[in-house]
């Protein structure tokens, strides 16, 4: 970072980087400075290169307009740290592809973080052993890129989405935020045609584009991973169960980290109840057998009549 550039408006240029557009009250009191000031800086930003446009309001505003012209992002201390993290821990392989583009990406960091950040990297590298969720469906990277740019400038998305039966549908929603949870994507939006809150698996939507139009954001159902984990465990299923286990809830979720919080009960320190939901035995039947434990079964008929089939193949 430039040592003639005050403190200051390196702050301005990490607050306009992180949102499309600023009003410039806003920035004024996120600074804590007039609005002479900011205006200042504004000038001082573009002597430097950085395309700052002012944009119609009622106060007025700033939008850093992204080009080819655009001087290198310039990054605070935590910041570097923070997308240092994201890339050492990408390798999980639930977006599809990034595995090679983050570590290119991080060997580039590498070279040019500051000297008395890279103690604080070095360490932070070594402690972090990305886990591979296999089994997990990936997500394309364009398309959360996408979802996750309306998000943050508030206009409405339009995308196809395949629901767990296959049925295809176009939908048009208020997206607010994307929640990342034992190795599945999800957007939590509103959707206006039917008039209540929406939870999509990222993997499931296709053709995601930007409207073009922008809405009023409404207020949030509460914390937004937390509602996602409700409507998930909510979610009706063509097969459930309930396994009464010998071991603990802390050994269930070490075996099947998958498993939702909610889904596991506490009996005692030695036992716990798991409830399993699927649309196909099979998937129950490799979770219970993954539970490495004795148990007792409560499901349908259909399911123990798959256990059995499984149980003789697998004996000699």
């Amino acid at each position: 970072m430039s040592k003639d550039m005050p403190a200051r408006m390196l702050r301005l240029l990490s607050l306009l980087q992180s949102r499309r557009e600023w009003p410039g009250a806003e920035l004024a009191d996120r600074l804590g400075v007039s609005g002479r000031t900011v205006r200042r800086d504004v000038e001082r930003l573009r002597e430097l290169g950085y395309p700052v446009e002012g944009t119609t309001g009622t106060a007025g505003g700033y939008r850093l307009v992204s080009g080819q012209d655009l001087p290198p992002l310039l990054l605070d201390d935590d910041e570097a740290v923070a997308v240092a993290v994201s890339l050492l821990t990408a390798a999980d392989g639930t977006v599809s592809g990034l595995v090679d583009s983050a570590l290119r990406a991080l060997a580039k960091l590498q070279q040019i973080l500051p000297v008395r950040l890279r103690p604080r990297f070095t360490a932070v590298a070594e402690a972090i052993t990305p886990v591979t969720r296999g089994r997990q469906p990936r997500v394309d990277p364009a398309t959360l890129a996408v979802i996750a740019t309306a998000c943050r400038d508030e206009e409405l998305l339009a995308f196809e989405h395949r629901s767990r039966s296959g049925a295809l549908t176009s939908r048009r929603v208020e997206p607010y935020s994307l929640v990342s949870t034992h190795g599945l994507w999800y957007l939590l939006a509103y959707d206006p045609d039917r008039r209540d809150w929406r939870t999509f698996r990222v993997d499931r939507i296709t053709e995601a584009r930007p409207t073009r139009w922008g809405f009023t954001p409404r207020e949030l159902p509460g914390d937004a991973t937390a509602h996602v984990a409700r409507a998930v465990a909510a979610t009706p299923y063509r097969y459930t169960a309930r396994a009464t286990v010998r071991a603990s809830a802390e050994e269930v979720f070490a075996r099947l980290p998958a498993l939702l919080p909610s889904r596991v009960e506490a009996v005692d320190g030695r036992t716990c109840v798991v409830g399993f939901g699927a649309d196909s035995l099979n998937t129950i039947a490799v979770e219970l057998v993954a539970l490495g434990a004795d148990f007792t079964l409560d499901g349908p008929p259909e399911l123990l009549d798959h256990l059995r089939v499984v149980a003789r193949r697998l004996l000699p």
